[in-house]
């Protein structure tokens, strides 16, 4: 292998991407120091809600973050790239399989055994996490609901959940949401095909359209947790079918007003700060409610990244071999492999925020997948370049 011919993570990713791991942490950090030194800012936030039915459901601050992280994805995508791809059956059928036949429900039998069984002791037990009651659902103080019990809270009704069962969800959410951003980069950098990973994640932003909602609500619902059916459906609309037509539409009319050219060398290139800014914003958010479970237990985000560590390797496992079998190319095998190992952390954290709320221990969870995303797709990268020789030429 001409190393030469290599991308250099250094090259190729922006300051914002190479160094995401170390911004989440500082993220981490302000949150918690916002959280304890000036709680009435990140509350204010908090508080500025769209309610249905006297119930939060919307917090709108999160709302714009999320969007102008969804937004810039979305808009790259060529949905005449994403037809022609239809004639290319073996890749496509790979990709769909995995990523919704295959990996949400590996996640949740791992983490089910971690959270639920094997590190449940290390986590608590008997610890609680408040989330909220889904949207629609008319239930009393003592009501249960699932795993959990309707409480009070500042005169707000919650539902009070085993704090583990909170995790899980998060690593449902990541599990159900395949990689449509950052694996653009992984792609790059292993040297793949970026057509094909372009069109892939076209077509998983299309599936998830459907998908998400139904292998979520259903996965959510044998884990005893709440199903909160219309605000699923809230969320796939504002996080995923929302920036999906706008990013349809304004690139139809950058591209006639501005030509290709500019659009890809200009308008993405400006997009991708803001993106990642827009994560960082929602992350000091959400740290700021959790500050004092993770002071508390330090080694939480320890006991949330094992699942979703081991998730990671044997998706990408699974994937890379079965792309062997069937006979893909190096260039579409490597991208294929990385989209399934990856997780679009966006739209879990969306989702958890809108589903369970800001201060969950679903929403957490999801931050942990931002957490460990980097360090370890970097890894995975590395598997890829030196397994290229076990791929027949393109």
């Amino acid at each position: 292998m001409d190393n030469a011919a290599c991308p250099t993570t250094q090259a190729s990713m922006s300051l914002f991407e190479r160094y995401l791991t170390l911004w989440v942490g500082l993220c981490m950090v302000g949150g918690i120091a916002l959280g304890r030194f000036a709680p009435s800012v990140a509350t204010t936030l908090d508080g500025m809600t769209l309610d249905v039915n006297g119930a939060p459901v919307v917090s709108i601050p999160i709302a714009i973050c999320l969007f102008f992280m969804m937004y810039p994805i979305m808009v790259k995508i060529d949905f005449g790239e994403v037809v022609q791809a239809g004639k290319s059956t073996k890749p496509v059928l790979l990709t769909l399989i995995v990523n919704w036949a295959i990996k949400p429900f590996t996640m949740y039998v791992i983490a089910l055994f971690f959270l639920g069984g094997a590190l449940n002791g290390l986590i608590g037990a008997d610890a609680v996490d408040l989330v909220k009651l889904p949207l629609g659902v008319d239930l009393s103080v003592g009501d249960t609901y699932g795993a959990g019990t309707v409480v009070v809270v500042d005169g707000i009704q919650m539902l009070e959940v085993p704090l583990w069962r909170s995790y899980l969800a998060g690593c449902i959410l990541l599990g159900i949401a395949p990689c449509t951003a950052m694996v653009l980069v992984w792609g790059y950098l292993a040297r793949g095909n970026d057509g094909h990973t372009l069109v892939m994640v076209a077509i998983n932003s299309l599936a998830m359209l459907v998908l998400f909602g139904v292998i979520g609500g259903f996965l959510l619902g044998v884990g005893q947790l709440p199903v909160p059916w219309e605000a699923l459906l809230l969320s796939i609309s504002v996080y995923v079918a929302l920036p999906l037509v706008c990013g349809y539409f304004s690139r139809k009319l950058i591209l006639r007003a501005k030509g290709e050219t500019w659009f890809k060398e200009r308008f993405l290139h400006r997009l991708t700060p803001i993106t990642i800014g827009a994560l960082l914003l929602t992350l000091v958010l959400l740290f700021s409610f959790k500050g004092d479970v993770i002071l508390a237990n330090p080694l939480t985000i320890l006991w949330i990244a094992i699942p979703l560590t081991i998730q990671t390797i044997l998706i990408f496992a699974v994937t890379f071999v079965l792309a062997k079998l069937i006979g893909l190319n190096y260039r579409d095998a490597a991208p294929t492999a990385l989209i399934g190992a990856s997780n679009h952390f966006e739209v879990a954290i969306a989702t958890a925020v809108m589903l369970f709320g800001l201060s969950s221990g679903a929403a957490l969870a999801t931050v942990v997948g931002v957490l460990i995303e980097v360090p370890l797709m970097l890894l995975l990268v590395r598997v890829c370049l030196r397994s290229e020789r076990w791929f027949p030429a393109a």
